[in-house]
C-alpha cells in the first residue's frame, strides 16, 4: 500500500517534467524551450535529466548543436501531448468565465505589416485590457498556431487556409511605384511590357523563373493580361527594404499598399500604370486566424473585436484606391 502510493506522488511530481519534454519537442532546443516556459535554460535541462532518471531509459539525444528525441522520448510526446493540450483549453474556458480579460496572448504577425500597421494600434488595447500580457511573433511564414503555442495569426493573404477560424480586418492593394528621380533617368513604363527594359526591385515568391503578371483594371474579359520576366537587380523578402531601394532610385518594385504609403503621400514614389492591377504578387486581405475551438478565450474573443475595430477602416491614410 505505501508502496503504491509512493509510485502515484512521484508520478505526480512528475507532470512538470513531461510538459517540459513536449515543450522540448515543439520548441526543438533547450534555450528555445526555456524561452516559452520562462524558466532558465539549466531548469529545463534538470527536469529532462530527472525524468529519464524515473523514467530508466533515454528520453532525449543531445548534440552541441540540435536536440531530438529518442523512440521512448517521442512515444511519451505523443502519448501525452493532447491530455495537456485538453487541460489548457480547460483551463482557458475557466478563464473566459472571468469579468475582466486576462491571461496571457501569444500574436503571429508578417514583419512589415506588424512594424508598420499592428504595433501602432496596439497600446490602445493594451490601455483597455491592463491585465492581458501580449507577446507579438513577427515572422512571413504560416506557423502551426496549436504546436507552436500561439492563440492568433494575422496573415496578408489571398484565401484563408481552411484549418484555422478566419476574419478578414481588411482588404490591401499591391502597387507598381518607383522614385521621382528614378522615372526622370529611365522613363515612365506608359504600359507593363515596357518594364522589361527597366530596373526591377523583386520580392521572391517562389523558386524557379519570376514573373510580374498584370491584368486590366478596367479591361473586358477579351484584354490579355500582360506576363513581364523580371530579371532583378535586387531582390530582397521584405517589403520595407524593397520600399527603401526604391525611394533611392535603384528600380521600380511591387509593394503592398500598407508598406507604399507613406513614401506615396509624401510624394517620395509614385504609383506606375495606374489603368493595369498586379496579380499574384501579394494578398489582397489581412486575415485574424485562430485555431478551431469549441470555445473561444475571453480575452482572444476581445482582442479580435478590438482589431475588426480598428481596422474598420482600412489603413489609416493609405494610398488611394
Amino acid at each position: 500500500m505505501n508502496n503504491t502510493q509512493m509510485d502515484y506522488k512521484n508520478i505526480d511530481r512528475l507532470w512538470p517534467h513531461i510538459h517540459c519534454l513536449i515543450v522540448l519537442a515543439q520548441q526543438g532546443s533547450f534555450t528555445a524551450a526555456a524561452s516559452r516556459l520562462a524558466v532558465s535554460k539549466s531548469a529545463i535541462s534538470q527536469r529532462i535529466s530527472e525524468l529519464e532518471q524515473a523514467a530508466g531509459v533515454p528520453l532525449v539525444l543531445r548534440t552541441t548543436r540540435s536536440v531530438r528525441l529518442t523512440d521512448a522520448g517521442r512515444r511519451l510526446v505523443e502519448d501525452t501531448r493532447e491530455s495537456f493540450a485538453q487541460i489548457a483549453h480547460s483551463f482557458e474556458g475557466v478563464q473566459s468565465l472571468s469579468v475582466v480579460p486576462a491571461g496571457t496572448l501569444r500574436i503571429t504577425a508578417p514583419v512589415a505589416f506588424a512594424r508598420q500597421q499592428l504595433v501602432r494600434r496596439l497600446p490602445e488595447f493594451m490601455q483597455r485590457y491592463p491585465q492581458i500580457r501580449l507577446e507579438l511573433d513577427m515572422r512571413d511564414s504560416l506557423v502551426s498556431l496549436t504546436s507552436e503555442g500561439f492563440d492568433l495569426a494575422l496573415r496578408h493573404i489571398e484565401v484563408p487556409p481552411d484549418t484555422y477560424v478566419a476574419r478578414e480586418l481588411c482588404r490591401t492593394r499591391t502597387l507598381l511605384v518607383a522614385s521621382p528621380g528614378y522615372l526622370a533617368q529611365y522613363g515612365v513604363p506608359e504600359n507593363p511590357w515596357q518594364l522589361e527594359t527597366h530596373l526591377q526591385l523583386h520580392y521572391p515568391r517562389q523558386q524557379g523563373a519570376a514573373h510580374w503578371i498584370f491584368e486590366r483594371r478596367h479591361g473586358q474579359p477579351e484584354d490579355r493580361a500582360a506576363t513581364i520576366p523580371v530579371r532583378p537587380v535586387f531582390v530582397a523578402n521584405n517589403s520595407e527594404v524593397l520600399r527603401d531601394m526604391a525611394c533611392a532610385g535603384r528600380g521600380i518594385a511591387l509593394l503592398p499598399d500598407f508598406s507604399a504609403q507613406h513614401a506615396v503621400q509624401a510624394g517620395e514614389l509614385l504609383e506606375l500604370l495606374p489603368g493595369w492591377r498586379p496579380v499574384s504578387v501579394f494578398g489582397h486581405h489581412i486575415f485574424a486566424l485562430r485555431p478551431y475551438a469549441a470555445r473561444t478565450p475571453r480575452n482572444v474573443r476581445v482582442l479580435l473585436d478590438y482589431l475588426l475595430e480598428a481596422f474598420a477602416g482600412g489603413f489609416e491614410g493609405r494610398a488611394s484606391s
